[in-house]
């Protein structure tokens, strides 16, 4: 039985910080599809995701995201920098933070989860395994589980 999506007062923000082109591209599409109205936010490294959570230059207007989408292996900043600033600090802490990296080292699933990554997913090489994916984090974080208020 297919449970209706929720009804919600705004679209859900969620920033996606990933360095490569192609599989930001791929998740934009995947959560385009959902039939949960959402907003995408990509930001390409680890500086440019903490600009946006703190809302300074160019993302000064950005909103608060509901949930991050967040690659490990980037350049400036990497992921186990992002999320140890994030779950540091009580500001930003309550805003789930999915790992969405290649990885499947058992350090960095061990290390994810050490600094309060609230899911560690790698990344499948197939483009359909992919999307289906995707869909599945679309359908579980977006239309199930109740996200701290915006």
């Amino acid at each position: 039985m297919v449970m209706p999506a929720p009804s919600r007062d705004r679209p859900l923000h969620i920033l996606l910080v990933e360095d490569n082109p192609g599989d930001a591209r791929l998740a934009v599409e995947a959560f385009r599809q959902s039939d949960i109205l959402n907003t995408i936010h990509v930001v390409e490294n680890g500086v440019e995701a903490m600009a946006f959570l703190h809302r300074e230059g160019r993302y000064a207007e950005a909103p608060r995201p509901d949930l991050m989408l967040l690659d490990l292996n980037m350049p400036l900043m990497d992921g186990r920098e992002v999320l140890a600033e994030v779950k540091g600090d009580p500001g930003l802490r309550s805003i789930p933070v999915i790992v969405l990296t290649v990885s499947t080292a058992a350090d960095d699933i061990s290390t994810s989860y050490e600094m309060q990554a609230n899911c560690y997913l790698a990344k499948p090489l197939d483009l359909d395994e992919f999307e289906k994916l995707i869909g599945m984090v679309n359908h579980f974080w977006l239309g199930t589980v109740k996200l701290p208020p915006g």
